[in-house]
C-alpha cells in the first residue's frame, strides 16, 4: 500500500474529504462517481415460455455466495405441470429471491440461451449501459452490497426471506463511470482466476496424495505395496491395530458447546483427515482431572458422532498446551510411529474397516471394534520413510491451503479499496 493510499485512508477515517472527493450519503466518493437506485440502472426482463409438454427443458439454479449459475438435469414439459417458467436471457443480471439474502446472485452469458428459469429467478438488463453487471456483482458481494440483499429479504428462517423485489430496486449503489466499472471488475476477475487456480492446484495435490496411498500400502490380497522406496524388500506383516498402537481417551466433551465450556479438543465437523492440528484448535478444561496428557505426534479419532460420516475423522497434533485431554466423544492413538500411524488411518482400508465393524445402525467405535481391526505393517525403518513422505506432502498441502486463504483476504481488502473509490484504477 503506498503513502498516499494510506494518507487518503486516514483523512476518509477521519471524516476530512481528500482532494478530488466529496461527502455523500453513502460516504465520502470520488468526485465522478454517483449513487443512484438499481431501478435507474436496470429493467426486468421477461419472457414466458409455452411449455410444450413433449420437449425438454433445462432450469439453472444459482449457487450462494456468488458462486454463479448450475444446470439441472433436463425434464419434459409435461414434468414441469402448471410451473410458470421463462427463457433465460444472455448478459443479465439474475438472482433468487429464495436465497438473495445468501448472495445467490449471477450473471447469465450465452451458454444459457435457451434454458429457462422459474419465477424465483428474475433478470435485469443494464439501461442504456450504465452499469457493469461484474461490478454490480462484486459490489452486491462487498459489506454494503450483502446489507443491500439482507434489507430486502425480512424475514427469519432461510426459506422464509423472500427478496421484496421492489424494495430491492429502490435501493442505492455507489456508481463508478462505466469505464472505471469495468476495469474495477477486470481487476477482481484476474483474482477471482487466481483462487480458483490454487483451489485447482490443491486439489491436484489431495488427488496426487491419495493416489499415493493407493500404491504405497497394500491392497486387498496384496502381500506388499505397488510402490516402495528403495532398499526395502521384506514382506508386510498382518497385524491387529491394538497390537502396535496404544488408545486412551479422556472424561467430558459437550460437542454443541465447545468453547464456552472449555472443554477440548477439536470440533469433529472441522477435522480433515490427516490434517495436522497445533494450539489454536484445542480447548482446555481445567476442571477435568485423572486424564493423560495429550502429547505431541498423537493422534485424535472420532468414534462418535451424530453423523455417521464424520467417524473416523482425525488429526494428529502438532503441538499442545500443557494438561490438555482428549474428549469422550473421541479416542487418543499414539504409536511409536505416529507419522506411519497418521498415514495409514487416511487409506481406504481404514474407511474399509470402519464400515465392516459398524454395521447399519450403530454411530459409533468401541474399543472392541478396534480390537477387531487389521492391516499389513512394514519394518519400523519403512514406516518411517512413508511416514515422513506423507507428512511432508500434508506439510505441501497446508502451506498451498494458506497461500488459499492470504489470497482471499487479499482479494476482499482489494475490494475494500477499489469499491469505495479509496484506489482508482
Amino acid at each position: 500500500m503506498t503513502p498516499e493510499v494510506r494518507d487518503r485512508i486516514d483523512q476518509i477515517r477521519q471524516g476530512i474529504v481528500p482532494e478530488g472527493y466529496k461527502k455523500t450519503k453513502s460516504g465520502i466518493l470520488p468526485e465522478s462517481w454517483s449513487v443512484r437506485t438499481i431501478a435507474e440502472c436496470l429493467e426486468r426482463v421477461e419472457h414466458p415460455v409455452e411449455v410444450q409438454a413433449n420437449e425438454m427443458y433445462t432450469q439453472i439454479g444459482i449457487r450462494s455466495h456468488g458462486k454463479g449459475l448450475f444446470y439441472k438435469e433436463p425434464v419434459t414439459g409435461d414434468s414441469l405441470g402448471n410451473k410458470s417458467v421463462f427463457w433465460i436471457e444472455p448478459d443479465c443480471f439474475i438472482l433468487n429471491i429464495v436465497f438473495a439474502w445468501e448472495q445467490a446472485i449471477g450473471k447469465t452469458t450465452q451458454a444459457e440461451a435457451g434454458m429457462i428459469g422459474s419465477h424465483r429467478f428474475p433478470m435485469y438488463r443494464p439501461i442504456n449501459g450504465s452499469i457493469d453487471i461484474d461490478y454490480l456483482i462484486a459490489y452486491l458481494l462487498t459489506k454494503r452490497g450483502t446489507d443491500i440483499l439482507e434489507a430486502a429479504s425480512p424475514g427469519g428462517a432461510g426459506r422464509n426471506r423472500t427478496l421484496g423485489q421492489d424494495r430491492f430496486m429502490k435501493s442505492r449503489i455507489v456508481l463508478p463511470p462505466l469505464d472505471e466499472q469495468k476495469k474495477i471488475a477486470e481487476i477482481l476477475a484476474t483474482q477471482d482466476k487466481a483462487i480458483e487456480l490454487q483451489e485447482r492446484k490443491i486439489e491436484e495435490l489431495k488427488r496426487f496424495k491419495k493416489g499415493c496411498l493407493e500404491k504405497m500400502f497394500p491392497r486387498k490380497g496384496q502381500k506388499v505395496p505397488e510402490t516402495r522406496f528403495p532398499g526395502f524388500t521384506g514382506d508386510w506383516e498382518q497385524r491387529k491395530l491394538t497390537e502396535f498402537v496404544e488408545f486412551f481417551s479422556g472424561l467430558t466433551y459437550t460437542p454443541n458447546d465447545v468453547q464456552e465450556n472449555g472443554t477440548l479438543v477439536l470440533r469433529s465437523s472441522n477435522v480433515s483427515n490427516g490434517e495436522v492440528v497445533d494450539a489454536d484448535n484445542v480447548y482446555v478444561n481445567p476442571q477435568v482431572v485423572n486424564s493423560e496428557n495429550v502429547k505431541v505426534g498423537d493422534i485424535v479419532v472420532v468414534v462418535r458422532n451424530g453423523s455417521r460420516s464424520l467417524i473416523g475423522k482425525h488429526a494428529q497434533i502438532k503441538a499442545f498446551m500443557p494438561n490438555t485431554v482428549i474428549g469422550a466423544f473421541m479416542t487418543g492413538i499414539r504409536s511409536e510411529c505416529p507419522k506411519f500411524t497418521n498415514a495409514l488411518l487416511n487409506t481406504s482400508k481404514f474407511e474399509e474397516e470402519i464400515a465392516m465393524n459398524m454395521g447399519a445402525t450403530i454411530n459409533q467405535i468401541t474399543g472392541y471394534m478396534f480390537s477387531k481391526m487389521e492391516f499389513k505393517v512394514p519394518c519400523l525403518d519403512e514406516q518411517k520413510e512413508i511416514g515422513e513422505y506423507f507428512e511432508n506432502l500434508d506439510h505441501l498441502i497446508t502451506l498451498h491451503q494458506r497461500k488459499l486463504e492470504e489470497m482471499k483476504k487479499q482479494k476482499k481488502a482489494l475490494m475494500q479499496l477499489l469499491l469505495t473509490g479509496i484506489v482508482r484504477v
